[in-house]
């Protein structure tokens, strides 16, 4: 019992096993205490600060691998070839892997160093409850405080994951559609065709549409009238479009399958819709729809096809022309009193 309550006095109530080897060596309860406080407990301190940072390193190596394994699929999915990776796919798999693997590291740091902090507190004596019971206080404060940006972070975090879109990409986020300039995990930078620079909170993204990835589809609805042979129309429209696909000197846009008409989309009001689509590389689709617009309509004036238009047809109702004022009849108007004191006026013919 005396050399238990010794070495408890040495080596305090949870004594270690080096402490206990020292004890049992020495002998001597005062110079065990002197190694416990002044030799061994800095020297397990010391390790523990010296294994957070060798380990720390080695995990983040680990995440910038991952990341940059990512990053490459990324861009042979979003590219035709691994040779074929235009500048904005780079810059777009790049800046999804360093998002990435800035998260990972800050989430890394954490939690390497709040396990160093939990392991040496417990090196000397202190007891974790009240700290944990503050954390839990302070982090239930914090997280009313901030759900929102939690909830942004959450957001870009996913949509940077899953690869739903990046710098470059056309995309119609809700209230507003354009290139995507910027990607954060807390906000999304969108331009639209006026070249208003939109900020957008990622969490505040319900629903995304993006029009530039990996292929494209042009679609164009020509109307022809309604005495129009239509069969002759498509066959103009088809050959129109395999000319645009076939031109060398038409480069503003790839097409890069073969253009389909569809055939009669629709019998309006005012005539019939012809469609026509046209698959083309990414985000290309707008300038090779303008350059068939001009093109078919081209063709369809020089077959004489006409291109209908609201039409209306008014018709003007003429009746005989009115009496002029100074041949009517000149009317004489003077009051008329009865018995009951009111006013009363009448109009009185001339007489013929």
């Amino acid at each position: 019992m005396n050399t238990l309550a010794t070495l408890t006095e040495a080596c305090g109530e949870t004594p270690s096993r080096i402490c206990g080897f020292v004890f049992d060596i020495s002998n001597s309860s005062s110079f065990t205490s002197f190694f416990d406080s002044y030799l061994l407990r800095p020297a397990q301190l010391l390790a523990i600060i010296v294994g957070a940072f060798v380990v720390l390193p080695i995990l983040k190596l680990f995440t910038r691998t991952v990341g940059a394994s990512l990053a490459q699929k990324s861009a042979r999915r979003i590219a035709k070839a691994d040779d074929d990776a235009t500048p904005v796919t780079l810059k777009r798999a790049e800046l999804r892997a360093t998002t990435l693997i800035a998260v990972l590291n800050s989430l890394l740091t954490v939690i390497v160093w709040t396990a160093a902090l939990i392991i040496a507190l417990s090196l000397f004596d202190i007891s974790l409850a009240p700290i944990f019971a503050g954390a839990g206080v302070l982090g239930i404060v914090i997280g009313f405080g901030a759900q929102d940006v939690v909830a942004d972070f959450l957001s870009g975090f996913f949509m940077l994951v899953e690869d739903q879109f990046g710098v470059g990409d056309i995309v119609d986020a809700g209230e507003v559609t354009g290139v995507v300039e910027d990607v954060s995990l807390r906000t999304t930078t969108l331009r639209d065709v006026n070249g208003t620079v939109w900020h957008i909170r990622n969490s505040e993204i319900k629903r995304v549409a993006n029009k530039s990835q990996i292929w494209a589809r042009a679609v164009l609805d020509i109307s022809v009238a309604y005495d129009t042979d239509v069969r002759r129309a498509e066959g103009i429209i088809q050959r129109v479009a395999d000319e645009l696909w076939k031109d060398p000197q038409f480069t503003k846009g790839t097409i890069i399958e073969a253009p389909e008409v569809w055939g009669v989309e629709r019998l309006d009001a005012d005539g019939i819709l012809i469609r026509l689509v046209v698959k083309t590389d990414p985000a290309e689709q707008f300038v090779v729809e303008r350059e068939l617009r001009i093109r078919i309509k081209e063709a369809l004036e020089e077959a004489s096809i006409e291109i209908p238009f609201p039409q209306r047809t008014v018709w003007i109702r003429q009746d005989e022309a009115p009496t002029p004022r100074e041949a009517r009849p000149q009317v004489d108007v003077s009051p008329i009193r009865d018995n009951s004191n009111t006013s009363e006026f009448a109009a009185v013919e001339p007489e013929s």
